[in-house]
């Protein structure tokens, strides 16, 4: 739940930041655009939308954003999110509001040239939210509907990224310093991109010490994209054995006397819907400057995205003979466990 919350809370600025500007006609007339941002996760047990307002003003954006009326609509919305499977309709979801406190305050910095930088220009430190607690089924595709109160009304759909599993390795996985391996899994259903990392968890201990430490590396392994969103397709991803050895000596402290033990690693594949792909494909920022972006949205009668996605983690035994090569050919303080 803070995960999707987290995400939804981040790219909102992005899209406001589409809707808004440091220029303004005082002769325009006003419009009310409303933009609806959500991802929702077959596993979340809560479902979060944010769904503020377009805004414009005298002055700078950035200083209009900081408060809350500017994007907030003064009443509460009517939003209803209905699944169906097989023509058959569910009872529908009425969306509910809740304030989410303690979000990090506003700030800004200054760089050697003057330059002012507004750190989380939007409100804070709270905000307002609509959400549903009952948990989304994988099988239905879901219809989201939004009522304003002049009688306007937005929709949009989304299928569920179905749940997934990482098919190899099995049991145990291999870093060769000569040679690399593959990650691989089959894609689920309404699953479009994936994205995979790694993460190298260990134990630590040394004189001074009161315990031992639990810590982690992580690093980033690759992006691959499904043919379609109907499942079943083979994926897989290499990854690099010499790179693990490489970055382990760069990222270790040489601390005196430590003792280290190996733990698991951890395989992670997150992946995402079709209208999640595209938006971010859009939104990478790796157009030409003489390229207009253009604004991608799945929402009928306002802006945004509501769209899907699913991570899978497996957790995995390193190989003995890695293990065993990071203790005996490598100066890091890893130990066999007793």
């Amino acid at each position: 739940m803070t995960r999707g919350l987290l995400l939804i809370l981040t790219v909102i600025i992005a899209l406001c930041y589409s809707s808004c500007s440091t220029d303004f006609d005082m002769y325009a007339e006003y419009k009310d655009v409303t933009i609806v941002y959500s991802i929702v996760d077959m596993d979340d047990d809560t479902t979060w939308l944010k769904i503020p307002k377009a805004y414009t003003g005298p002055g700078n954006a950035l200083l209009l954003a900081q408060n809350p009326d500017s994007s907030n609509y003064p009443y509460k919305l009517n939003g209803v999110i209905t699944g169906k499977k097989n023509g058959v309709l569910s009872e529908p979801l009425l969306l509910d509001t809740i304030t989410i406190t303690n979000k990090a305050t506003i700030d800004t910095i200054i760089n050697s040239d003057g330059d002012t930088t507004v750190l989380n220009p939007f409100y804070a430190p709270n905000q307002l939210m609509y959400f549903t607690s009952t948990k989304l089924n994988k099988d239905y595709v879901y219809s989201l509907t939004i009522e304003k109160n002049n009688g306007e009304t937005l929709s949009s759909s989304t299928g569920l990224v179905n749940n997934f599993s990482v098919s190899k390795p099995v049991n145990r996985i291999v870093f060769s310093e000569t040679a690399d391996n593959s990650i691989e899994w089959t894609a689920p259903k309404n699953g479009v991109m994936f994205e995979v990392s790694l993460k190298f968890n260990y134990t630590e201990y040394a004189p001074g010490y009161s315990d031992t430490l639990n810590k982690s590396i992580s690093w980033y392994v690759g992006t691959r994209s499904a043919k379609t969103s109907d499942g079943g397709e083979s994926m897989d991803v290499s990854y690099s054995g010499p790179y693990f050895y490489s970055l382990l000596v760069s990222e270790l402290p040489a601390v005196p006397n430590v003792t280290r033990w190996a733990g698991k690693v951890d395989i992670t594949i997150a992946s995402g819907s079709q209208v999640l792909a595209t938006y971010l494909d859009i939104n990478s920022g790796g157009a030409s400057l003489l390229e207009e972006v253009p604004v991608y949205s799945n929402i009928d009668g306002g802006t945004g995205i509501f769209a899907s996605r699913y991570t899978t983690t497996k957790e995995i035994q390193l190989s003995t003979t890695t293990e065993r090569n990071l203790i005996e050919n490598y100066n890091l303080g890893f130990k066999f466990k007793n």
